[in-house]
C-alpha cells in the first residue's frame, strides 16, 4: 500500500492531501480519450501498479443541473484498490465546474485535475482544454473559483501555451495564489497538437520557476528517456500516456531504472498477455462483437513495435472475436 503524502500544514490545505507517497517519483497513468476508461485502468492497476491513474476527461455541462453524465460519476467510483483516482473534468464555466467538481466529490472523488491541455475541440459553447490558454481572463476567474470548490486535491493538466511555449511561465503565479496542488505539463503548444517533440526543457524551467510539484508528460516512450528527463528537469513525477499504452510494462522498467529495451520475445510475450487480458476485460465492458473489437483496434493503434508490425496491421482488420484471439494467440512464446 502507498501512503499519501501530505501537503504543509495551513488552515486552507490541512486536509488535502496529494496522491503519491512522501519521498517518491510518482508514475502515472495518462488520461487518454475512448483508451483509459475503467477496464484498461484495472488491467494497469493489476499487472503494473501505476502510482495514480485518472479518468477519461468528464465534460461539465453548462445548462444541465447535474453538470456531469451518470455515467461519468460511475467512473468516479470504479475501483482502483489503493491506487489514487484523479477525475478529470473538462469545461468552461466557473459556476458549472464549481458543481461538477463537488458532485465528482460527493461520488467519492479524492482529487479534481482540469483538462487545459487536450488541443482539441470538444464542445461548442466556449473554449475548453487547451484552448482556454487563449483566455487569461477566463483562468484568472476558474482557476480560483474551482480551489474553492474543491475539498480534496486540485491539479491542472496542461500545455506549455496556446501557440506561445512561454506562456505557462506567466501562469505560474495565478496556480500558486489559487494554491493549485501540483501541474501536469505537456511541454508543447497547443497549436503544435502531437506535431514535432515535447521540448522537456520548458519543463525544466517551469520546475526551476515554481514551488509546486510538476509531472512531466509527453514523448516519454522509454524508460531511458524518462529517466533522463526527471534527472535533467527536476520533475516531481512522470505521466505516462502513449508510451504506457504501447507498452505497460514501461512502468516496470523506469521502476528498475533498467534503461535497455525488451527483446522481440519479450515484447511477444507482454504482447500476448497484455491483448488477452484486454480482450477478456473489454467483452465485460462493451456490448456487441464491433464494439469490443473497435476499442481493442483503438489500442493497436499505439502499438508501434516494428517487430510486429505486420500482425498488428492485419489484426486492425480483423472483423470477429475469434479470429482476434487467433491472432493474439500467435504472440505467445
Amino acid at each position: 500500500m502507498h501512503p499519501d503524502q501530505s501537503l504543509p500544514a495551513t488552515a486552507d490545505n490541512a486536509l488535502r492531501i496529494l496522491p503519491w507517497q512522501e519521498g517518491t517519483k510518482p508514475l502515472m497513468l495518462a488520461p487518454l480519450q475512448g483508451l483509459t476508461n475503467r477496464a484498461m485502468r484495472a488491467l494497469f492497476i493489476d499487472w503494473v501498479r501505476p502510482d495514480v491513474v485518472f479518468t477519461e476527461f468528464m465534460r461539465v455541462s453548462n445548462v444541465s443541473r447535474k453538470r456531469l453524465l451518470r455515467s461519468d460519476l460511475k467512473e468516479v467510483t470504479s475501483t482502483t484498490g489503493d491506487v489514487p483516482l484523479i477525475a478529470q473534468l473538462v469545461g468552461n464555466n466557473s459556476e458549472a465546474l464549481m458543481a461538477a467538481a463537488r458532485n465528482a466529490e460527493a461520488a467519492g472523488a479524492c482529487h479534481i485535475n482540469l483538462n487545459m491541455g487536450c488541443p482539441y475541440g470538444r464542445m461548442t459553447s466556449g473554449a475548453t482544454g487547451g484552448a482556454m490558454l487563449q483566455h487569461p481572463d477566463l483562468l484568472a476567474e476558474v482557476i480560483p473559483a474551482l480551489r474553492t470548490a474543491i475539498s480534496g486535491t486540485f491539479s491542472i493538466k496542461m500545455r506549455a501555451g496556446y501557440n506561445d511555449p512561454d506562456q505557462i511561465l506567466s501562469l505560474l503565479s495565478l496556480f500558486e495564489d489559487a494554491e493549485v496542488d501540483f501541474l501536469v505539463l505537456h511541454p508543447r503548444t497547443v497549436k503544435q497538437k502531437y506535431a514535432g517533440a515535447a521540448d522537456h526543457s520548458i519543463t525544466g524551467r517551469v520546475v526551476r520557476g515554481t514551488s509546486l510539484p510538476v509531472i512531466a508528460n509527453g514523448d516519454i516512450r522509454t524508460a531511458a528517456e524518462g529517466l533522463r528527463i526527471l534527472g535533467e528537469t527536476g520533475a516531481a513525477g512522470l505521466m505516462l500516456g502513449r508510451g504506457a499504452i504501447a507498452d505497460p510494462l514501461l512502468f516496470e522498467r523506469l521502476r528498475a531504472q533498467r534503461t535497455e529495451e525488451p527483446t522481440k520475445a519479450e515484447t511477444a510475450e507482454m504482447l500476448h498477455h497484455y491483448l488477452n487480458d484486454l480482450l477478456a476485460r473489454y467483452s465485460k465492458l462493451f456490448c456487441g462483437e464491433r464494439q469490443i473489437l473497435d476499442k481493442l483496434k483503438n489500442v493497436l493503434m499505439f502499438i508501434d513495435t516494428a517487430d510486429f508490425s505486420a500482425q498488428i496491421s492485419k489484426m486492425k482488420r480483423i472483423r470477429s472475436i475469434d479470429a482476434m484471439h487467433d491472432m493474439i494467440e500467435a504472440f505467445k512464446p
